[in-house]
């Protein structure tokens, strides 16, 4: 059944973005019908903002262990790889807390953006869709979306009723196991309900040893994992609202890889409300309510014994409100509140405990229009902020004492989309966006032994501003089975905070000194991906295209910022027949040398993969077997994209090769 309100508050985002200055880009998948990002308020068909969906098959041949590691290798997005068990996406070179991870449309409260070798608490063996928006979120997100937003979405909360009056029950099973890491998992989820009503359960453990790798040893020492968590969730439905809540736990212990004998025990807490009222009288005709709150828990053990204790604890509050038309004008305002406190305590407690506060109010706005036979879109948007970053010092540690800062982010979005052609679709974009420094950025003062740095944060740094622009193309033949994407873009940073080596060692702990300095930069870059059929009749036979590049320099000495991926190129045949399909794909990633002098460039590597899946409907019943094999080759490959590949030479290459085998089933 179908209610008239909208699937999730990210088509907010998604539009949100668009005004923020990006293009459209759809995902190049088995079928090219047009990609519905959820929940768009202003009820748009095709969104200005380049995004990239995942979900059901397409999904399950993806998955790895990690967000970052599942969503690696689409168009733009990189991953900041920590051993298999700790990765966040990086996005068009942009990572840590430029990235904003979300969980349901509402904050993932972590501690992934304090440190690389922490984990984002979500397993994707329970996601069931993941939306990328490529580019500048600052709108309805700040500045901490201004390389973009990663949206999770588990359906713990119910978008729509599942079942009639009469009531029903429908669930998911997901099954695998592989050779790589001797893995196995399993996932569980339950719903139940009626035409008002959808309750929801779930369940999932994953356990796998030390991943192989084409190493002396035949494996990546210390990168073992046990990974558990579950969820329930209830909504209500009326005939012009929807009220939800929901309960989750997730739980993971895995080793650090850059250390042999540290492990991470890792516990979170997260509750979530939604609340949607429609078809309201007056101005405001639809209202849109989100609030979450969580706590995060993990503790670093040195040889079984407890270290550092990392904490966080945050609230996030929504309300957007769709108006009434001011002529052909469409659009929402907004306000958002959120707060979290971080503390570190322990040798490795290289910041100090802090507070940080925000307060925002924000507005979009769209207008359709006609130019001869042509249709199309303009969007603006502006956010105002006020942000709050607080040192609560330390009470066993001297070195850090109280201290605050209070900014005012603002910032400004101008898109427009243009359907000049039939089939043809131009995307221009520019934005201007404020990103206020983050705790560790502003007070670090300590060693941080996973990045193997003494870091400093600079106390007096200013807003980050950003300006960006980009442009995009896109082509879709009127069966769709033909279609092809390209976009460019180009960041400008007036004083980007980048931690740059100081070159000098810390003579207490005898580690490099790393500082927070503000830099002019400059981050450019291109995408491109397409799917052609080149057999029609049965079987089809299928070609998938993909390809980037990025460049991210310090304007004032020509310098290459780090971390930033290579240019690299894929492709894959995709055959389909019958309830079968197979897949056979290779991705070739140049090599690196544009790093910053003293580090360490990566080679060439091409990782080749195969997968069989096929699908069976027995009743109600659909069962879905897969075969995959990852790096069919056993190639030797390091990210440049993993800080480890600089302070753990030779201990953390990419996993070699694996066969995996899966089953979900769906009734």
């Amino acid at each position: 059944m179908k209610t008239s309100f909208s699937r999730h508050p990210l088509a907010l985002a998604a539009v949100a973005v668009s005004a923020m200055g990006v293009h459209s880009v759809a995902l190049a998948q088995t079928t090219l019908n047009a990609v519905t990002v959820t929940a768009n308020p202003l009820r748009a068909t095709d969104l200005i903002a380049p995004t990239e969906v995942l979900t059901g098959a397409n999904l399950l041949l993806r998955s790895q262990s990690t967000l970052g590691e599942t969503l690696d290798g689409t168009p733009g997005v990189s991953s900041t790889y920590f051993g298999s068990n700790a990765s966040r996406p990086v996005i068009r070179g942009l990572d840590g807390d430029r990235i904003r991870v979300l969980q349901n449309s509402g904050a993932s409260v972590d501690a992934a953006g304090h440190s690389f070798d922490h984990a984002v608490p979500s397993d994707p063996i329970t996601m069931d869709r993941i939306e990328v928006l490529r580019g500048a979120g600052a709108l309805l997100y700040g500045g901490s979306a201004v390389g973009g937003v990663v949206n999770v979405l588990d359906n713990r909360i119910a978008q729509e009723p599942l079942f009639d009056k009469n009531g029903g029950i429908s669930g998911k099973v997901n099954l695998g196991t592989a050779t790589g890491n001797s893995e196995k998992s399993g996932a569980v989820l339950l719903e139940t309900g009626n035409d008002r009503m959808v309750l929801h359960a779930d369940a999932f453990v994953r356990s796998s040893g030390d991943v192989a790798a084409p190493l002396p040893s035949g494996v990546i020492g210390n990168s073992a994992a046990t990974t558990r968590g579950g969820a329930l969730g209830v909504t209500l439905f009326g005939d012009n609202t929807r009220l939800g809540v929901s309960a989750s736990n997730y739980q993971s212990e895995y080793g650090t890889v850059a250390e042999d004998a540290v492990t991470i025990g890792m516990k979170s807490n997260r509750y979530a409300l939604e609340w949607d009222i429609e078809k309201l009288s007056g101005w405001i005709q639809s209202l849109q309510f989100r609030a979450s709150h969580g706590d995060y828990q993990h503790t670093e053990y040195d040889a079984g014994v407890a270290g550092t204790t990392f904490q966080n604890t945050g609230n996030d509050i929504r309300i957007t409100a769709r108006h009434a038309p001011i002529g052909d004008w469409q659009g929402v305002v907004g306000v958002q509140w959120d707060s979290n406190r971080f503390s570190a305590v322990g040798e490795e407690a290289f910041a100090p405990i802090s507070r940080t506060d925000q307060t925002a109010l924000f507005a979009l706005e769209e207008l359709p229009f006609t130019i001869a036979s042509t249709t199309g879109r303009i969007s603006v948007g502006a956010r105002w902020e006020s942000v709050k970053v607080e040192s609560l010092g330390n009470p066993e540690i001297s070195r850090f004492t109280p201290a605050s800062r209070s900014f005012s982010p603002q910032s400004y979005a101008l898109g427009g989309l243009w359907n000049i052609a039939p089939n043809w679709q131009l995307t221009g974009n520019l934005s201007y966006s404020e990103r206020a420094p983050k705790d560790y950025e502003l007070f670090a003062n300590g060693a941080h032994v996973a990045t193997h740095a003494y870091e400093i944060g600079n106390a007096n740094a200013v807003l980050e501003q950003s300006t960006n622009m980009d442009m995009g193309v896109k082509w879709k033949d009127s069966s769709k089975k033909h279609s092809f994407q390209l976009s460019t873009f180009v960041n400008r940073f007036t004083n980007y905070l980048a931690q740059e080596a100081t070159g000098v060692v810390n003579a207490e702990t005898q580690l490099p000194e790393y500082a927070y300095t503000q830099v002019p930069a400059r981050f450019t870059g291109w995408e491109a991906s397409g799917k052609f059929r080149i057999w029609e009749s049965n079987p089809t036979l299928d070609l998938e295209l993909r390809a980037d590049a990025v460049r991210a320099i310090n304007t004032d000495t020509n310098q290459n910022l780090p971390r930033i991926a290579p240019a690299r190129v894929g492709a894959t045949v995709v055959w389909s027949q019958n309830g079968w399909t197979a897949r056979l794909g290779a991705n070739h990633v140049a090599s690196q040398t544009d790093v910053p002098a003293g580090q360490v460039g990566t080679d060439a590597y091409t990782l080749t993969n195969a997968s069989v899946t096929y699908q069976q409907n027995r009743g109600k019943t659909q069962l879905l077997w897969l075969l995959k094999v990852d790096n069919m080759s056993d190639v030797l490959a390091y990210p440049a994209t993993s800080i480890l590949t600089q302070t753990a030479p030779g201990k953390a290459p990419l996993p070699g090769r694996s066969v995996k085998f899966g089953l979900q089933v769906l009734f």
